[in-house]
């Protein structure tokens, strides 16, 4: 068997607080104008918890209706291949040429464009034990389409959901699929759209009636040509002995959607109630640019009365698992809905700790991606805010309320705005806020986001991550004990996951980030397999991401794959 040590770069903990805030409104889950790719970051400046100022509160206007169409807006999650005459090359779509099983030598990482970041040690100090850093990597399976689930099930099998609509199952010893469900009704047209969430319920296989799989993903609601974008949560039944998916019950429908920033993370909480995330839908950006974002919206008594959900675009939701608000859900502006906690821009990761506690992590503009403690009616920030409220690299660029130009007879930009589009500073906003644990990552306003080292694509150096899901680690009584309780967040941008450590009570974060199972990939999702000890990743089958030489690439090591990262105790 082949292994690999695992790359293990330290990042010190310093509090940056420098100048001003003047960047625009971007998005550094890798769009940019013309052509998006997610960027890589090698600073680690980490932050402590802020305190909440005096509260006020702003409400942004309704969005707009879509027509039927072909989504053109540049892909923000999955990059869209490069302009004419660039130097880099984009790799062909699904390749399975490896066969389930192989193992391969992952490719060593490398830092590009980061000269003019904040870094506040990222490759300082000594590397963790070679007992718990570790691993050998094993390619168990290629050839899915668009992976953006895997969770280990009770059944020791794989369960994957793919965003064209397929469910299926993976034996993780041999790679060999067996399908349990194609919907025929999923919207897919994007790439922040189709099958998204996929949550098993903790009984399922136990032969106690809870034999439940729930899902959820976007639909067309609209049955003329005119496209209505929305999201339903929907409980499927399973059957082993068909080894499929059937009885579908819908739980709630009609709720947002987009072409854009979606979220759709979707989890079973301790507490025996579903957690679903909605992004902002890529508001105030691209081909979004003209609508406002409402993730400071609250939905009203009228609202939740007509079962009217457009309010909880930037939210995550707190359902019964029969789609009912729960009755011990947080009253906000007086109210209790299914929104838990809002201000969000796009919280693709959601993860428990065995106590209780709600993690989320999620994309930034171009900076600042956040690790959050989610507390029940808390506000989170989102436009007002991104990461700290510190006034570094983010200015809230409205370009839905340009004036005097209409905000439709400009070309949107990630770099400038006209004189026309109103900015506001993070500090002249005086709503309280839930400041992140940890943001990926704060910059000065000094920072260059233009990086001849990425000429291919500058945003590959925007100074972020991508976080595109979000795990807790438990070593237990058989797992990696150094690490400790932490949480691990794939990077879609950079083909690693980030372990950060938990302090004991779980209420923040210490240390140093650790970057684990480095290869040249985009990471979707993971999962953690009983023994604590081996790491299952699901990669993309398109978009850019950091080379191992640095900037950006378009050749994948592993499209649409299972990745093995098995921990070796004796290397």
């Amino acid at each position: 068997m082949r292994t690999y040590s695992a790359n293990v770069r330290f990042v010190s903990a310093m509090h940056l607080i420098l100048g001003l805030g003047a960047c625009s409104d971007s998005d550094s889950d890798g769009s940019r104008e013309n052509n998006a790719v997610e960027a890589d970051a090698s600073s680690d400046s980490q932050q402590d918890r802020g305190a909440n100022p005096k509260p006020s509160e702003s409400k942004p206007d309704a969005a707009a209706s879509d027509t039927k169409a072909k989504d053109t807006s540049p892909e923000k999650d999955a990059p869209a291949e490069p302009a004419k005459g660039t130097d880099t090359k984009k790799a062909e779509r699904t390749k399975p040429e490896e066969r389930a099983g192989t193992e391969k030598k992952a490719s060593e990482p490398a830092d590009a464009g980061m000269a003019n970041a904040k870094d506040s040690g990222s490759d300082a100090g000594p590397k963790g034990p070679p007992s718990e850093d570790n691993f050998s990597l094993r390619v168990v399976a290629t050839g899915l389409i668009e992976p953006w689930e895997i969770t280990w099930g009770p059944d020791s099998q794989l369960w994957i959901a793919e965003r064209p609509g397929r469910v299926v199952r993976m034996d993780p010893a041999t790679g060999t699929l067996t399908p349990a469900l194609s919907l025929t009704d999923v919207l897919h047209s994007s790439v922040h759209d189709g099958l998204l969430g996929m949550a098993l319920h903790p009984q399922l296989g136990q032969a106690l009636g809870n034999d439940f799989v729930y899902l959820a993903y976007t639909y067309d609601a609209d049955p003329s040509d005119k496209l209505d974008r929305r999201a339903r949560i929907v409980r499927y039944t399973y059957d082993s002995a068909a080894n499929s998916l059937g009885s579908p019950q819908t739980l709630i429908d009609k709720l947002p959607a987009s072409s854009d920033n979606n979220a759709g993370r979707l989890v079973f909480g301790p507490d025996n109630y579903l957690y679903y995330s909605i992004g902002d839908q890529g508001h105030n950006q691209y081909d979004n640019k003209c609508l406002a974002i409402r993730a400071q919206d609250i939905a009203t008594q009228t609202d939740l009365d007509n079962q009217d959900w457009s309010a909880y675009q930037g939210k995550i939701l707190r359902l019964g698992l029969n789609g009912a608000v729960p009755e011990d859900n947080p009253s906000i502006g007086g109210v209790r809905t299914h929104i838990f906690s809002y201000g969000h821009r796009n919280a693709r990761g959601l993860a428990f700790s065995p106590d209780g506690k709600l993690y989320a992590s999620e994309p930034g503009p171009r900076t600042d991606d956040e690790l959050n403690l989610i507390t029940a009616g808390g506000n989170y920030g989102w436009p007002f805010v991104v990461g700290y409220r510190d006034d570094n690299a983010y200015a809230y660029a409205n370009w839905s309320a340009s004036m005097p130009e209409t905000c439709d007879s400009l070309s949107f930009s990630d770099y400038k705005q006209p004189d026309s589009v109103p900015k506001q500073l993070e500090s002249m906003w005086g709503g309280n806020y839930v400041a992140p644990l940890r943001t990926f990552y704060t910059v000065d306003n000094s920072f260059e986001f233009v990086d001849q080292a990425c000429s291919a694509d500058p945003s590959v150096c925007w100074p972020s991550i991508a976080p595109s899901s979000l795990d807790m680690y438990v070593p237990g009584e058989d797992g990696l004990k150094t690490w400790g309780a932490a949480l691990l967040i794939p990077s879609a941008k950079k083909g690693s996951v980030l372990r950060v450590k938990l302090a004991a009570n779980g209420e923040i974060v210490e240390g140093n980030n650790t970057e684990l199972f480095k290869t040249t990939n985009r990471y979707r999702d993971l999962t953690i397999a009983p023994n604590k000890r081996t790491f299952y990743v699901v990669t993309d089958n398109e978009g850019a991401t950091l080379g191992p030489m640095g900037g950006a690439t378009y050749e994948l090591e592993h499209r649409g794959a299972v990745l093995e990262f098995a921990h070796n105790p004796t290397q």
